[in-house]
């Protein structure tokens, strides 16, 4: 009776070898080989037949010894080709229930009819072979079609045992009868895993698409949005310098194609996942933007852990951008410390449409990220005051 639990174990281990196969990305062919080598695994277990055969042989019933045991082999080949031709696929690969296999149907009956063969001409002792044929069904087709047969293999097992002269097996028929239907619910249970493991990676697939698609917003605002303001202010002034200074006013002018370009290949970095974001960079930036603006600038050079540069730059775009387009601000200072960035400006504050736009949202949603945290605050002569900080590294 151990042979039919070990069955039931040996044929699920069968099965994770099969499905680690195919999520490591095993070719169909290979696949084929190691559904094949599954199909003989399962049969070769029908080897405990042999003693009911030497049995019948042993008593003088050559043609039904050999009739008996050419049935094992036939039962065999049948159970190593469902395993080979019909098992089901990875669950991995899709959530929806298969469609329903008329010639898998068709192969289990014929193992029915081998399987009572087998009985007939072996005798009570060969009562347990029924339950390969509920373990291969397992296997083979879909659970809610897989539990009739195992259903049917339970009560042929209670009914033969118990009715039957003569093939009453003690207390054998409660333990077979559990077998099949553990092998279904340890099926059920994996392939219930199994979908809850492909729900996962579709959540995390589509948290990581929107993840990106808010990255790429976040990223194509702060850029056009500083962009478009410097050139803004930059065109203004070009306008007002075209009669008092021409050169000058082609330089504006020149700036402004130049900061055009750079706003240009900066959206298609940012598409591409190539945008890089440098401090030293953002800081001239900055120099030029507020410059433009007639607005005084403090600006230290970038005294800034390697870590947070890139940050930085983001938080020292974002912030000179609102002090240009929202302040009205005379005077701008930017400090920057290893693990701190603090831009102050003598302006009107920030107004609330800024306050709620998604720039501010964006660079909030970076900081908190990079495990920082963004503070707005008015200092005592008005204004406002923008400050990270980071959690020190070391």
């Amino acid at each position: 009776m151990g042979v039919t639990a070990r069955f039931a174990t040996a044929t699920e281990s069968v099965s994770g070898l099969l499905d680690r196969a195919a999520a490591a990305g095993q070719t169909p062919q290979g696949l084929v080989r190691r559904n094949w080598m599954g199909g003989m695994f399962a049969a070769m277990w029908l080897l405990y037949l042999i003693g009911p055969v030497s049995d019948v042989l042993s008593k003088g019933h050559l043609l039904r010894g050999i009739a008996g045991a050419v049935a094992v082999v036939g039962y065999g080949l049948l159970i190593t080709v469902a395993f080979a031709r019909f098992r089901r696929p990875d669950v991995e690969d899709h959530l929806e229930p298969p469609a329903r296999n008329p010639v898998a149907w068709s192969l289990l009956a014929g193992m029915a009819v081998v399987v009572v063969a087998v009985m007939v001409l072996l005798g009570p002792s060969a009562l347990p072979a029924v339950i390969y044929l509920a373990a291969t069904a397992v296997f083979v087709m879909p659970l809610d079609e897989s539990a009739l047969i195992v259903i049917a293999v339970v009560l042929v097992l209670v009914i033969v045992s118990t009715v039957v002269p003569g093939w009453s097996l003690g207390g054998a028929p409660l333990f077979l009868t559990t077998v099949p239907i553990g092998i279904w619910i340890g099926r059920a249970m994996g392939l219930r895993v199994q979908r809850q493991r492909v729900l996962l990676r579709q959540q995390r697939a589509e948290l990581a698409i929107v993840d990106e698609r808010n990255r790429v917003a976040r990223d194509v605002h702060d850029i056009l949005g500083h962009s478009l303001t410097v050139i803004t202010v930059k065109t203004e002034l070009a306008q007002r310098l075209l009669d008092i200074d021409p050169e000058r006013a082609r330089a504006e002018m020149a700036d402004v194609e130049r900061l055009a370009r750079e706003a240009l290949a900066g959206v298609r970095d940012t598409v591409g996942g190539l945008r890089e974001m440098s401090l030293t960079r953002e800081l001239a930036n900055a120099r030029s933007a507020l410059g433009a603006a007639d607005i005084a600038t403090e600006l230290p050079p970038a005294v800034v852990a390697t870590e947070h540069d890139e940050l930085f730059g983001w938080v020292l775009r974002e912030a000179v951008t609102n002090v240009v387009r929202h302040s009205r601000a005379r005077t701008c200072t930017v400090e920057i410390g290893p693990n701190s960035i603090v831009i102050t400006d003598d302006g009107v504050g920030l107004p609330t449409t800024a306050a709620s736009g998604s720039g501010l949202t964006g660079l909030q949603a970076r900081v908190r990220a990079a495990g920082g945290s963004l503070t707005l605050s008015t200092p005592a002569g008005g204004g406002l005051r923008l400050a990270v900080a980071m959690r020190d590294q070391r």
